[in-house]
């Protein structure tokens, strides 16, 4: 298979990227592989909103950039926060453009809403299911196209570059080459070469390699484990955003279901079991501190009263408003028997985005020419430390459209596709079937375990050192495995999610301070050197 344009991912980023490459050349082939639906994505499951400086007369591009910084504390790159925050205004209105419906006012103005760290109301959001909303408007775009090409069940295996020619490729490699992908179709079972003049990474996400998160099963860090052993640069990891406030169910674990910062945006209140409103004790903004100070403040307090859970009280709103704005978190609270208006909602912190990621440049390029990154996948410099609510769907447009600017334009540095007979197939003579899958879900468990109970909201060197030991053993018996099996989508899953957990372990023991979403009680101050860190 050969294609002009090839993108691995359907959510916001690979989708915006896909349609812009696509209307601008209408002769060239784009196809889009998604391992699953190609509406199963982190994309789909983001309910608050996106942000964007919609109202100049009550707001400023310099507040949404200050407000970021902030949040970011202290290694944001500031001119990417420029970039996002000045172009985000434009992207929103294509989205708008292409059919997304964002919620307004009476008058025809938009709602906006207001979340922690952000100084005024600039959160635009479809009720409470704000990322499916602009995943509908895409996807119905996307199919008016002819050009594209959308494979759903296609599970990426490797990015293919020199190394699958027999070169010697390391970090230190200067000209390190995308040419395509190997792919596990899982409809034939076959693995397929694609070779591919461009290719864009927008994997999403890795909150499956902790047992709680807000993130779909398939947010398994495919994208950065791929590019890391492609010898491709990865960076901050050790910022791993945990959200305050998911649905607390007794006894379930995985996907927990998210409530929004919108909730707290229109006045829900924390509290602990007790009913003391907690969040005053620990910062002046009280409930609307950025994200990385209320996770923390929720786990103290957890851990002080000796509870699995605190609550957020919504009792003083009317039911009709929670309904009107938040109609699915509703209907999630009262099917487990919850009553907002007589009930408060008990909450806790739950693995929800990854701040690092593959390293780009301004325009989405990462250090493998020809290969893109773009959405939660890619580490911009716009998040720094810890991610401002509601500034990642921006990110994703502002960098699709940022990567596909460049990729139209530099087309003829692409390796001709001709090149892709001299890349052999993949190699899987003398592997078998897997005897007992039981292999793979008990080492899943075991990385799950480790990563919540050593790498979680709060850290110290003795956790981090034991939590990189069992990950070496993991990681040993599970390419033992790898080697003598047939790869299937869950053996691979795991593997890129070890990949992950020691690229977060990693990146933490190095960071011998505490800043923004990273914690070490070893190191409980900021350092003077504020630094990226690099792998």
């Amino acid at each position: 298979m050969q294609t002009n344009f090839l993108v691995i991912g359907s959510g916001i980023a690979g989708l915006t990227y896909a349609l812009k490459v696509a209307q601008d050349c209408p002769d060239k082939d784009v196809i889009v592989l998604t391992k699953t639906q190609s509406d199963e994505t982190n994309t789909k499951y983001a309910q608050g909103g996106i942000a964007g400086v919609m109202d100049l007369d009550k707001d400023s591009f310099d507040k949404h950039i200050e407000d970021t910084l902030i949040a970011g504390d202290g290694l944001c790159n500031r001119h990417t926060v420029e970039i996002v925050v000045k172009e985000g205004v434009e992207r929103i209105k294509e989205i708008i453009a292409w059919g997304a419906q964002f919620d307004k006012e009476p008058d025809g103005d938009f709602k906006l809403g207001k979340e922690g760290g952000h100084s005024e109301f600039r959160i635009l959001h479809h009720k409470d299911v704000t990322g499916k909303e602009m995943e509908r408007a895409l996807l119905s775009a996307l199919a008016k196209q002819k050009n594209i090409q959308l494979v759903s069940h296609c599970f990426v295996l490797d990015i293919i570059t020199q190394h699958h020619l027999g070169y010697l490729v390391t970090k230190s490699t200067p000209d390190i080459q995308c040419y395509g992908v190997y792919v596990l179709n899982l409809n034939s079972n076959k693995i397929e070469k694609i070779i591919a003049g461009k290719t864009l990474v927008a994997t999403g996400g890795n909150g499956q390699v902790y047992r709680t998160t807000t993130n779909p099963a398939i947010a398994t860090g495919d994208g950065v484990a791929m590019v890391y052993r492609a010898k491709g640069r990865i960076e901050n990891m050790e910022f791993i955003q945990f959200h305050p406030t998911a649905l607390y169910e007794a006894g379930v674990r995985g996907h927990s279901f998210l409530i929004t910062e919108a909730v707290r945006g229109d006045g829900g209140i924390l509290r602990n079991t007790k009913g003391e409103a907690f969040m005053k004790r620990y910062d002046e903004r009280k409930d609307l501190a950025p994200r990385d100070i209320v996770a923390r403040a929720i786990d103290n307090e957890m851990k002080i009263n000796g509870t699995e859970h605190v609550y957020l009280d919504c009792r003083h709103f009317s039911k009709e408003k929670f309904t009107e704005h938040f109609p699915n978190i509703y209907d999630k609270c009262l099917s487990i028997g919850i009553d907002i208006t007589n009930d408060m909602i008990p909450v806790a912190p739950a693995a929800h985005y990854s701040c690092g990621g593959i390293k780009t440049d301004e325009w989405g390029r990462t250090s493998i020419k020809n290969l893109y990154a773009a959405g939660e996948c890619a580490s911009t410099g716009l998040h720094g430390a810890n991610r401002l609510a509601s500034n990642s769907l921006l990110e994703a447009m502002v960098f699709a459209h940022r990567a596909y600017k460049d990729a139209v334009t530099n087309q003829n540095s692409n390796t001709s596709l001709g090149d892709g007979a001299n890349f052999p197939d993949w190699k899987s003579a003398g592997t078998n079937a897997p005897k007992e899958m039981i292999l793979v879900t008990q080492s899943l468990k075991e990385l799950k375990l480790l990563m919540s109970d050593y790498v979680g909201i709060v850290r110290n060197n003795e956790r981090l050192h034991r939590a990189m030991k069992r990950l070496d053993l993991l990681y040993e018996e599970t390419e033992a495995l790898y080697e003598k099996t047939a790869v299937s989508p869950q053996l691979c899953e795991l593997r890129n999610m070890i990949t992950v957990a020691y690229l977060i372990v990693k990146s933490a023991e190095f960071r011998h301070e505490s800043r923004g979403l990273h914690f070490n009680t070893d190191y409980p101050g900021k350092s003077t050197l504020v630094q990226n860190i690099v792998m």
